[in-house]
């Protein structure tokens, strides 16, 4: 049976290939080519990919110069090793670790791709993913939204919630898992979420630029 990652890495491929490498994103500066190197190097060069969560000048500046040079590769050949998935030593071929680190990424990213087209939809999630979307935001909300300039609650339609960021004054953001997760990884604008609050304190959050990692 095919799992939450992989799928989504299917259809992150798909969408950057039907793309093509000079496409917009919601990656602030990344065209579809850089983003689709983005991807590449974190899967197959863990010595480069340690700049995106070690705040060290040196290793972002290797992360940086090994990402200019997968950005550099025939774009074919990068949307392939996306599809292909991860080297066979990687820890990523285990199902865990690839379920683990991977769901949330390429869901992010494939809708980065999706939402930065004007006609874009939002995207109706069966309720297992949705399930596991949520899931995981339970477990990283505190992470991701340590940095909200308020309070922040999560509230899926169901009613269900979980703070992210305790304070005053707070705001609830309420909407479907995937797209409090889209919210809560900085993509504000083009999250389809409804916030509830003192007006001050929504627009300093909605305007936030530091949520996510």
């Amino acid at each position: 049976m095919s799992t939450h990652a992989k799928r989504e890495r299917l259809l992150l491929a798909d969408l950057l290939e039907a793309a093509g490498p000079d496409a917009p994103t919601l990656c602030e500066g990344w065209r579809t080519r850089d983003l689709a190197a983005h991807v590449v190097v974190r899967e197959r060069r863990p010595d480069a990919a340690a700049g995106t969560v070690v705040p060290v000048p040196a290793l972002k500046a290797r992360l940086d110069r090994v990402q200019e040079e997968f950005a550099g590769k025939p774009y074919e050949e990068l949307i392939q090793l996306i599809r292909t998935g991860p080297p066979r030593m990687s820890p990523f071929t285990i199902k865990q670790v690839d379920e683990g680190a991977n769901v949330v990424e390429f869901y992010v990213h494939a809708e980065d791709v999706r939402r930065a087209q004007p006609d874009w939809s939002p995207r109706e999630l069966d309720p297992v993913f949705a399930d596991a979307l949520w899931s995981r935001l339970e477990k990283s909300a505190r992470l991701l939204g340590r940095k909200a300039p308020v309070g922040l609650v999560l509230r899926r339609p169901d009613g269900q919630t979980v703070v992210a960021r305790r304070g005053t004054p707070v705001v609830t953001v309420s909407g479907e898992p995937g797209e409090l997760m889209m919210f809560l990884f900085g993509r504000q604008d083009a999250a389809k979420v409804e916030l509830d609050g003192e007006q001050e304190a929504v627009e300093r959050l909605h305007a936030a630029k530091q949520l996510g990692i």
